[in-house]
């Protein structure tokens, strides 16, 4: 099963240095039923795109907790056994959940199929949004308009060889 992990620039440095994604339990999106569902789509590709969106939005989380990380967001694509993957039974009708998922252990780096990065030229648009996202939240349809913006700027694809280059 593949399941998208949100991370910052620091965050993926730690996994490297570590050889894994943890510690456990490790908060990832996936195409869940409820995804699928609220995506309404039976597209796999677009399925695992908005399961990579919604990793995204994870790491503007991460990025806005964290005003030191660079302003980039940051998702890992790992492939794991169906096993090791739960979903909240009490958030399923939550559509801020939809396409959560639970890994119960560190996922080794060596499973990343792909590392997703945004671009130098969305740092702007990332760090606007990062510090809009409370009022975004709390309704502000302005502030989810900042949000939105980083939205517009699609993550940029790297093998998981490129890590080292991505973290210096």
């Amino acid at each position: 099963m593949r399941v998208y992990v949100p991370l910052t620039l620091p965050g993926l440095a730690e996994a490297h240095k570590a050889g894994a994604l943890g510690p456990a339990p490790l908060d990832a999106y996936a195409v869940t039923p409820a995804l699928r569902e609220w995506y309404r789509s039976d597209d796999v590709e677009e399925l695992e795109y908005a399961a990579l969106g919604r990793a995204a939005e994870g790491s503007l989380r991460m990025l806005a907790a964290d005003p030191e990380a660079p302003r980039r967001r940051v998702v890992v694509a790992v492939d794991v056994p169906e096993g090791a993957v739960a979903t909240d039974p009490e958030r399923g009708l939550d559509q801020a959940a939809y396409g959560e998922v639970r890994l119960s252990a560190p996922v080794p780096l060596s499973k990343a199929a792909a590392v997703h990065v945004d671009a130098g030229d969305a740092e702007e648009d990332v760090a606007a949004a990062a510090a809009a996202l409370g009022a975004a939240d709390r309704g502000d349809d302005d502030a989810r308009f900042t949000v939105d913006g980083a939205e517009d700027h699609d993550l940029m694809w790297f093998g998981v060889q490129e890590i080292p280059n991505l973290i210096q």
